[in-house]
């Protein structure tokens, strides 16, 4: 009696899922490095925009070199007076913030990626 196959044996399912299952999950760590990696690319080139738009600021008001980081506009100002294309945001989630003590010394900070040196410094 000639018996045919139709379909595939569950041993041969099974194995299959099995070899799907440990490609995804060697591949999933690299994509997630990547997509974080892409994140504070992202969050550095923002924080250079925000210390490129404070120089605009301070050139343009004519703010002296001893102007301290409190009497920095916020960003919400910087973008609707122009200094800003766009109210930029951390894609990570987290807020930018000034730290230092004068224009001569001061740095763009993110509470999620650290300062703006840190985060070149990662990449």
């Amino acid at each position: 009696m000639v018996r045919s196959r139709r379909g595939f044996a569950l041993l041969e399912m099974i194995t299959v899922v099995l070899i799907i299952g440990i490609l995804v999950s060697v591949a999933l760590p690299s994509f997630l490095r990547a997509r974080e990696a892409s994140r504070l690319r992202t969050c550095a080139a923002n924080m250079k925009q925000i210390a490129g738009a404070i120089e605009t600021w301070a050139m343009t008001t004519k703010q002296p070199a001893s102007a301290p980081v409190s009497s920095f506009p916020s960003l919400a100002t910087l973008a609707e007076d122009g200094y800003l294309k766009a109210h930029l945001t951390c894609p990570s989630g987290g807020t930018y913030s000034y730290t230092g003590g004068d224009l001569t010394n001061y740095d763009v900070s993110c509470n999620i990626h650290g300062t703006l040196a840190n985060a070149m410094g990662s990449l």
